[in-house]
């Protein structure tokens, strides 16, 4: 008897679902907006401005930038405004970064892989008075 109860009751379901017309992709649930899809960047891009103690940049300046784990440096010389820029840096690696100019040396200061910016921006300050 509980048999016969059970296949009607099955098929009752069945097309209910059917009527509703329940439709879902095979991903699931699409996203509010598919164009808003972020992507996650690559790489990072180093920015900044090499200026004086009177915050007047300062051009031609020598900007390098240490890779920690390859210990290869590259230089980058001081935009007419002072800036520099280091595209298409590692996220998986720190960096040391200083500038020269005539003999005189900024701090060193550090980006570290940890930094979750991806356009980190460090200015530079380098005392041409001493």
């Amino acid at each position: 008897m509980k048999k016969l109860l059970i296949a009607p009751a099955l098929a009752t379901l069945l097309v209910c679902c059917a009527s509703a017309q329940l439709t879902l992709p095979l991903g699931g649930i699409p996203p509010s907006d598919p164009s808003a899809k972020k992507t996650k960047p690559t790489s990072k891009t180093l920015t900044g401005t090499v200026t004086d103690k009177g915050d007047k940049p300062i051009p031609g300046a020598v900007v390098y930038l240490k890779n920690m784990k390859t210990l290869a440096v590259k230089s980058f010389f001081a935009e007419k405004d002072g800036t520099y820029r280091f595209p298409q840096l590692s996220l998986n690696t720190d960096y040391e970064v200083y500038a020269e100019k005539d003999s005189k040396k900024s701090s060193t200061k550090s980006v570290s892989q940890f930094d979750d910016r991806f356009n980190p921006t460090i200015n530079l300050t380098i005392d041409l008075i001493q």
